[in-house]
């Protein structure tokens, strides 16, 4: 018995090694970058949105929004203080919409993170997301031109934590909280992915996600529910459903509705949005993220 459990160890750390080796490195490059961000870019990227503000751009300010949506490194948490500073000065809530929707699936490190996956994956993850921004402030603009989408009352102004007067100081802070925020899903990701590649045959995945592409999209977009935790905790397990037969388009829906129904964030969101509208935005990420993948396998 003891030499069964020794030898099923020694493989699974075989399997685990092996990853950790092959993507840690993205990993931390992406920390680093994002708390280089943070610390260095964060203020002018929040300051270029808020200047959207006295600009005629109409809907097209959408544009502008999900981009520097993406590019803004703040969790949710951080998000919407910001978002509800904007709200008070005025900001179009359909530039809020796509702003908020891009902030939440996306952001710098997860970029630089998500090339472990390929370039195929990473253009998918990234138009995806930007779309999905995109559309969403389509959407409230459409059906909330003349009334609030966002409820922003009891939300003061966004306290940063990145205050030490020394700039090197402040930027190993913050990336000791972004290593400790993400560190333990990083690994457990790593863990899941060693296991699935051990104990989980590849044609079962392909079965899954990859020949059946209709079916196998709803599944990618079902599963992300419940198994998204953190972005760096499910990029080990795409690398390997993506080597064992998972198609891109099931991929992609994946990468939405991960990320757009993560707990932490739907906490956030049910708050601002009440539940009608909190119950509306379940339903635009489902079916958003169920069209990606149907798109995307027809294209790819």
């Amino acid at each position: 018995m003891m030499t069964v459990l020794r030898r099923e160890f020694i493989y699974l750390w075989y399997y685990f090694d092996i990853q950790f080796r092959q993507i840690a490195p993205y990993w931390m490059i992406g920390m680093i970058l994002g708390s280089a961000i943070s610390v260095f870019a964060k203020d002018a990227i929040h300051e270029a949105f808020k200047g959207l503000k006295d600009t005629r751009l109409g809907l097209a300010g959408i544009i502008p929004a999900s981009l520097l949506g993406i590019a803004s490194p703040l969790c949710m948490y951080g998000t919407i203080p910001l978002a509800a500073s904007f709200s008070r000065q005025g900001m179009r809530e359909d530039w809020l919409a796509s702003f908020m929707m891009c902030s939440i699936l996306l952001n710098p490190q997860l970029i630089l993170y998500s090339t472990a996956l390929g370039v195929a994956a990473l253009t998918v993850r990234i138009l995806s997301c930007f779309l999905c921004g995109m559309l969403a402030g389509v959407v409230v603009h459409i059906w909330y031109s003349q009334k609030a989408f966002f409820n922003f009352e009891g939300f003061g102004e966004p306290v940063s934590r990145d205050t030490d007067p020394n700039p090197g100081i402040r930027f190993l802070k913050n990336l000791g909280r972004n290593v400790r925020a993400t560190g333990g899903y990083f690994l457990t990701g790593v863990l899941l992915s060693a296991l699935f590649q051990r104990y989980v045959p590849a044609e079962a995945v392909a079965g899954l996600f990859g020949k059946n592409e209709g079916f196998g999209v709803l599944m990618a977009a079902t599963i992300g529910v419940p198994l998204y935790v953190c972005g760096g905790g499910t990029v080990p397990l795409l690398i390997q459903w993506l080597a064992d037969g998972m198609s891109m388009g099931s991929a992609a829906a994946f990468m939405v509705t991960g990320p757009a129904t993560k707990i932490t964030n739907l906490g956030a969101l049910k708050i601002v949005l009440g539940m009608k509208h909190f119950l509306y935005y379940l339903l635009y990420v489902m079916v958003f993220s169920m069209t990606a993948g149907w798109v995307t396998n027809l294209l790819i």
